[in-house]
């Protein structure tokens, strides 16, 4: 006859079961109280705080600081990226161009038995009569500076963080001088060359500025110094807290905004706004346009392109455009 147990004993046997011995209590313990939606990074709520934090945070250094509980009136200072390390501009042509149009830099580098050429002399003058700090060093410590595979040329600038203008800052510089607004809007690219290369197209073509959205997006770096063979020094780019609230902005201002998309229902050859004030998106290669920036658009613009070639690239994309808007403006002057 076998006795009664407490709940878990064995017919047959006396005593409990063998059991864990207490391992799995602190599995049982859980791992505490669910952290909020907001402290969570990978939440929509997470990323939204930081994105915030980050606005904040660029908004104190510059007493604009919004009050609490407030959005932020994207107030009319420059921006500087959260980095506080100074950025090396490198390559004789992108070191000349930042000297000429006065960017605050700190040092001067010059390698070691570098080749004194016109701009290696030009750059050198400049610096002497600013009073900026030039220093020699080995050729090894420049690849080290300047960072591997880096194409200096035996120069190199150190530089303050990127300060970035307002867009309504730009705005209303162009409208004050008279002149038919031409901007880019960069959506999505995070390819510094390809920021480069659109700064210098747009340079050259006789655009006003680029606007970058804060998040999600590449900002100016060196390698985009370096791709505009100088041409930073001297085109403004803007950061707009929230794009599609700036591309709004701008359509309020009387500014037609142009998305360029393959599927475009507009062709670009022959635009018949392009005398207007215009501000063209551009999306990244892969993605293309946000829905969000697509749908602010006025319109879609496509470029022809053969069958067998699936998209351009940004930078490409952007330089055709353009030349196409230049000269179409030239003409009908």
């Amino acid at each position: 006859m076998v006795k009664p147990g407490r709940p878990g004993a064995a017919k047959g046997k006396k005593g409990p079961l063998k059991g864990t011995g207490g391992l799995g209590r602190r599995s049982l313990e859980g791992k505490g109280p669910t952290p909020k939606a907001e402290d969570r990074s990978w939440h929509v709520a997470g990323k939204r705080k930081a994105a915030k934090d980050r606005l904040d945070a660029a908004q104190e250094r510059f007493g604009k600081r919004p009050a609490s509980g407030s959005r932020p009136a994207g107030g009319r200072a420059s921006t500087k990226r959260k980095d506080s390390d100074s950025e090396i501009v490198n390559g004789r042509n992108s070191v000349l161009e930042a000297l000429r149009t006065g960017v605050p830099a700190t040092t001067l580098y010059v390698a070691s038995r570098v080749e004194f050429d016109d701009r290696v002399k030009e750059a050198l003058s400049i610096a002497t009569k600013k009073g900026l700090p030039i220093l020699e060093i080995m050729r090894p410590e420049m690849d080290r500076l300047c960072g591997e595979g880096s194409v200096h040329q035996g120069i190199a600038l150190a530089v303050p963080p990127y300060e970035y203008k307002h867009p309504m800052d730009l705005l209303d510089y162009v409208e004050g001088r008279g002149d038919t607004a031409l901007f880019v809007a960069l959506d999505g690219i995070t390819d510094p060359r390809n920021l480069g290369a659109i700064i210098r197209s747009t340079a050259a073509f006789g655009g006003h500025g680029i606007i970058v959205p804060q998040r999600r997006s590449v900002g100016v770096t060196a390698a985009a110094w370096k791709t505009s063979a100088g041409a930073a020094a001297r085109m403004p780019v803007a950061m707009a807290a929230n794009l599609t609230q700036t591309i709004v902005a701008f359509k309020e201002r009387g500014v037609f905004v142009l998305g360029l998309d393959g599927d475009g229902e507009m062709d670009l050859p022959g635009l018949a706004i392009a005398d207007q004030p215009l501000l063209i998106v551009v999306g990244s290669e892969g993605k293309g346009l946000s829905r969000l920036v697509a749908e602010k658009c006025d319109a879609l613009v496509s470029i022809p392109i053969g069958a067998a070639t699936e998209s351009l690239n940004a930078g490409i994309a952007t330089s055709i455009t353009m030349y196409e808007i230049a000269m179409l403006r030239a003409k009908r002057r």
